[in-house]
Parts: structure tokens; C-alpha cells; sequence
């Protein structure tokens, strides 16, 4: 009954459903590939799930013409990242949400040029939302490997001057936050292999992932974000007891 009470309140929200139909769409790609691939006897279940992993996908895409504000409000809020303490992650973060704020009116071009509703080629523009999508992960993983080496220098420091002037919640959440950056670079690369392989053909592995192996790629990026968010919502919860 937790679970169910668990899943029902993640479903309320906009992130809950949407990481949930992206967990569900990839894990039909990467079993439905295995089926199609390895299982001939089974191959008409396997191109069956890599149609509701097609539909899964598209679902996304139409929610996502929704997100533009709410993205612009974060764009807004985090403006310069003055209350950044590190330079270099600061204007790591601006280069991210500017990708990120381009992105969205890039694919919905593209979306709406496969809907026939916009007359233009709809292969250039989900080229650039992709390459969009691409330069944010890159500046993702830097900025995630950059905040858990320096974390991880202060935690081992050889002088331990600073951890040991540190009450222990202070340093446990320090803890916390490392590790929370190791699997959201964890996450980040995982996508980064997919978007590469959706780039136009010629780039790096560009076309070369079988339709299983990019299910795979997805549904590691997609079970370790809703680990993260579960972990985010037992804190949230820790504290406000």
C-alpha cells in the first residue's frame, strides 16, 4: 500500500508522470529490442513494445511544448549565478540554461514540422535540438565532476582543518551531495551516448545503437533519476519532521 501511495503522489506532479512514461518508454525500447533481436519466436511482441516506446516518446514531445515557461522562470531566477560561490560552475550552469532555454523552441519546430503544421525541414531542426540537448549534457558532466572532485577534496583533505571543524550533519550532507553528483554525471553520460547516436550520421557513433542498446542507455539514465528524486523526497521529508 506505501508503494502504491508512493507512485500515486509521484503521478500528481508534472516530473513524477514524465520521468515514470520516460522510465516505461525505454525499458520497452531495451526489451522490446532484446525480443526483436535475439528472440525471433517472440519478435511480434518485441516490435510491439518498440511501437508503445514510439508512442511513450511522442507523448513526451507534446508535453514538453508546455515547459517553455517554466524554464524561462529558472533561466530568470538563476540569471548570472551570483549566489554561486565557484566562478567556474557558475557560468557552466548560465551556458546550460541558455542550451536548455533554446532547445525547447527548436523541437517544438521540429515536432510541428512533422505535424505538417510548419512547412520546414523537420530533419535540420531536430538536429539542432538534439545538438542543443548535447551541449547541455557536456556542460552538465563537467559541472557535476568538477563539484564532486572539489567536494571530494575537502572531505579528504590531508590537514582535515576543514571537515573537522564541521558538525557531522554538515559533513553527511556534504556526503550526500557528492554522491548525488556522481550519479547525475552517471545519468548525463548515459544520455550523452544516446544523443550522439541521434546526431546526423558520420559524427562519432552517430546511427550505430541498435534500438536495445539505446533502450539500455535510457532506462539506466531514467531509473538513476528517479532514484535521485526518491532519495530527494525522503530528505525533503527527514527535515520538514
Amino acid at each position: 500500500m506505501a508503494l502504491v501511495n508512493s507512485l500515486a503522489s509521484s503521478l500528481e506532479s508534472y516530473r513524477g508522470r514524465d520521468r515514470l512514461i520516460r522510465t516505461l518508454g525505454y525499458c520497452c525500447q531495451l526489451i522490446g529490442g532484446v525480443l526483436v533481436e535475439q528472440c525471433p519466436s517472440r519478435s511480434e511482441v518485441g516490435k510491439r513494445l518498440l511501437v508503445v516506446s514510439a508512442q511513450l516518446s511522442h507523448c513526451r514531445t507534446v508535453l514538453r511544448l508546455f515547459d517553455d515557461p517554466a524554464m524561462f522562470v529558472y533561466t530568470k531566477q538563476y540569471g548570472l549565478g551570483t549566489e554561486e560561490e565557484d566562478i567556474f560552475t557558475r557560468w557552466l550552469s548560465v551556458l546550460s540554461n541558455m542550451a536548455d532555454q533554446l532547445y525547447y523552441p527548436c523541437e517544438h519546430v521540429a515536432w510541428a514540422a512533422d505535424a505538417k503544421v510548419l512547412q520546414v525541414d523537420s530533419a535540420w531542426w531536430w538536429t539542432l535540438s538534439t545538438g542543443l540537448w548535447l551541449l547541455s549534457l557536456l556542460l552538465g558532466i563537467v559541472r557535476s565532476l568538477w563539484t564532486a572532485l572539489k567536494l571530494r577534496q575537502k572531505l579528504r583533505s590531508p590537514t582535515g582543518t576543514f571537515t573537522s571543524q564541521l558538525p557531522r550533519s554538515k559533513r553527511r550532507a556534504m556526503e550526500a551531495k557528492m554522491w548525488s553528483e556522481v550519479l547525475t554525471l552517471l545519468s548525463n553520460l548515459a544520455d550523452l551516448a544516446n544523443a550522439v547516436h541521434w546526431l546526423p550520421r558520420g559524427v562519432l557513433w552517430a546511427g550505430r545503437f541498435p534500438p536495445w542498446l539505446v533502450g539500455l542507455m535510457g532506462t539506466i539514465s531514467s531509473l538513476l533519476s528517479m532514484y535521485q528524486a526518491a532519495r530527494a523526497g525522503s530528505a525533503a521529508e527527514a527535515d520538514s519532521s
